[in-house]
């Protein structure tokens, strides 16, 4: 960010997105609810993004030309995913483009190490870890970190992909051609009670809003729900809040970002990872607060006011994986479920086709 904070963009601007799943398909509706105009660039014709924006480029994330035609076309730009080559953001930003996030968030968000390394540095815990390019290092860094121990690739992997549990040296080898033998990271066990996850967001003039903790539970690796606002005392609330804003300030950082936290109890929190974008476990904002969450990062990007955080209803989120999404008509008959479906065209396993969340008074 310079000292001189851009003039906030009227309604009737152009924003773009890169990626046209469901997360840039939501963002694409919370920028027309604003009066913005939205550009896809998604090299899968007919995107669930496109078809609800202005319109969208098909081509891939790296190409030059449609890279360009953008940037020229769009007053700002972001993206729905942090695997898009940050070769791509770095051309849009040389180009002239107002991009955010911006590279250095994406940049450390795409590589674990650098991601861990990064959190340290900002006086944020997380759990012991390896960087891992042969066996020989992992084999040394199992027996300093102790068993059980996560190998992950250092790049790219969600949703439990590109990760496997090491419960013994013995499994070392087994687990380094389970990755393919890509360069990893090993990361300790944690002990933690449960999983929450924190949505914030950064405004261009360095603003800070924090969200209402979540409680999320997965089911083989993949967020099944997500319960807000979470159960915890004020000293976790509180501490949370402060990883939140180290994280924003340290990465000059603008945009929503949802961080995932393991609860040791007692106040006591670490960071499991950080995705610089609008996030699973943040679903529950669209019916629990006034300003959901990819209502608030297109005010960010915008450079508009961040909007209240405040939730006014207790939400259950519960992601439709695969066939849960033909349960659409008796969902959509509960008077206490709001759906959310995402226009995949193929319900395939595990895929996410769409979430509901259930809606409970603030108690």
């Amino acid at each position: 960010m310079t000292d001189a904070v851009p003039a906030p963009l009227p309604p009737g601007s152009t924003l773009g997105i890169l990626g046209g799943g469901q997360l840039g398909r939501m963002l694409s509706q919370a920028a027309s609810r604003l009066g913005f105009n939205v550009v896809i660039l998604d090299p899968e014709e007919n995107s669930p993004a496109g078809r609800v924006s202005q319109g969208q480029i098909v081509a891939a994330y790296d190409n030059p030309t449609a890279l360009t035609v953008l940037g020229q076309t769009c007053q700002a730009v972001t993206f729905e995913f942090e695997n898009v080559p940050a070769g791509s953001v770095e051309r849009l930003v040389e180009g002239g483009a107002v991009v955010a996030p911006g590279p250095k968030a994406l940049a450390v968000a795409q590589d674990r190490v650098a991601e861990k390394t990064f959190l340290n540095s900002v006086g944020v815990d997380t759990v012991a870890f390896a960087a891992i390019d042969s066996l020989e290092a992992l084999v040394h860094a199992v027996d300093r970190l102790g068993v059980p121990a996560l190998l992950k690739t250092r790049r790219e992997g969600y949703d439990g992909k590109g990760q496997v549990w090491i419960k013994s040296v013995a499994d070392a080898g087994k687990a380094w051609k389970t990755i393919g033998g890509r360069p990893a990271i090993l990361e300790a066990r944690a002990a933690f009670e449960r999983e929450l996850s924190v949505i914030c967001a950064r405004g261009r003039d360095g603003a800070v809003a924090v969200y209402p903790l979540g409680e999320n539970i997965h089911k083989g690796g993949v967020l099944k729900t997500t319960v807000a606002p979470a159960k915890v005392d004020a000293k976790t609330e509180a501490r949370a809040h402060a990883i939140a804003g180290a994280i924003l300030k340290g990465l000059d950082y603008v945009g929503v970002m949802g961080v995932e936290l393991f609860d040791l109890g007692g106040g006591l929190l670490l960071v499991n990872e950080i995705a610089p974008r609008v996030h699973n476990t943040g679903h529950w904002t669209q019916d629990g607060c006034a300003c959901d969450q990819f209502e608030q990062h297109i005010r960010a990007l915008a450079g508009w006011p961040l909007g209240p955080t405040t939730a006014h209803a207790r939400v259950e989120m519960t992601n439709l994986l695969g066939d849960d999404v033909k349960k659409w008509e008796a969902l959509s008959a509960k008077p206490d479920a709001r759906l959310h479906l995402y226009g995949k065209a193929e319900a395939r396993k595990g895929r996410k086709m769409g979430h509901v969340n259930r809606v409970k008074p603030l108690v």
